[in-house]
């Protein structure tokens, strides 16, 4: 894919630079040669669909919020980009909001904050277009944890920063955030470790192939900081796909982290060498292994042929 995208840049920077030359001195600034102008657009088109092809995907019911009349413009492009979201905006910018994304409005009469209340249990994702410092207070009153919270993005009125904001990872606010900035051009801030740096991100393992997660919170914790912060952890793989590195968390380049070590049989590992054990499995742990992994063990369950 990558490489797809750079062969359509190298082609559209080639449309533009016969153009160029086959557009007379005289003509107009901006103005091509009509051909080569519909060549041109084609293959921006293409790059643009191969680009949003690429991008993290976000799957479940959005609610874009907006409060400013700048802002609902962004708002429209940002429901045109999701299949599943809505545009709430106070009651008297409902005019404006339906021009803008026509027949996905939710007006509102009541305070932002009880509307973002409202929200919370009805949604996937929340994407705000306001300020972070005003957002965090209006959704402090609704927080309960990362299993249950929606993912919540943020974006500046000139669409300019993507900010996942929370339920990163679980709630895909990361994904969401990959995916506005390549329909907006914005840049994704993002502040999860394991995403940064591009490692493997201990919460997900799997969730492409449906593995269900095994794991008490303590050592889920524990593991995913071993991973971030370069201690030596075992990965057995015993089932599953063995694919799953190319589609963690919407796709990892090149080898493994340097300090995770593969072990196909849960047998060949050495507990006392390891600071975090992550297992892929369909069985349960032997005994002895249970009571030496306590606290730092996090197994992920298959289904089967997946």
């Amino acid at each position: 894919m990558r490489e797809r995208l750079k062969a359509l840049r190298e082609a559209a920077a080639q449309v533009a630079d016969a153009a160029a030359k086959a557009t007379p001195a005289t003509a107009a600034p901006g103005k091509i040669e009509p051909g080569l102008a519909g060549s041109l657009r084609a293959v921006r088109r293409q790059l643009a669909d191969e680009k949003l092809a690429q991008a993290p995907s976000f799957a479940g019911r959005v609610a874009v919020v907006a409060i400013t009349r700048h802002a609902i413009t962004l708002a429209g492009k940002v429901v045109a980009a999701l299949p599943d979201a809505r545009l709430h905006v106070p009651e008297k910018f409902l005019a404006d909001a339906e021009r803008c994304a026509p027949g996905a409005v939710v007006a509102y009469t009541g305070k932002t904050g009880e509307e973002l209340g409202r929200l919370f249990g009805a949604v996937d994702g929340i994407v705000a277009i306001f300020s972070l410092g005003a957002l965090v207070r209006l959704i402090a009153p609704h927080l309960k944890s990362k299993e249950t919270d929606p993912a919540i993005v943020v974006l500046d009125e000139e669409g300019r920063f993507a900010i996942p904001m929370l339920s990163g990872h679980l709630g895909g606010a990361n994904a969401l955030a990959g995916r506005l900035a390549v329909v907006l051009g914005a840049t994704p801030v993002l502040t999860t470790a394991s995403d940064v740096r591009e490692t493997l991100a201990v919460d997900l393992l799997g969730r492409e192939h449906g593995w269900a997660l095994d794991a008490t919170h303590e050592a889920l914790v524990h593991a995913s900081a071993a991973v971030v912060n370069d201690e030596p952890v075992a990965l057995v793989q015993e089932a599953g796909s063995p694919d799953w590195w190319t589609r963690h968390a919407n796709g990892r380049r090149g080898p493994l982290p340097a300090n995770l070590t593969r072990f196909d049989r849960l047998e060949d590992v050495d507990p006392a060498r390891y600071a975090a054990v992550l297992i892929v499995t369909q069985r349960a742990l032997p005994g002895n292994y249970a009571d030496a992994l306590a606290g730092r063990c996090v197994i992920y369950r298959p289904q089967e042929d997946a």
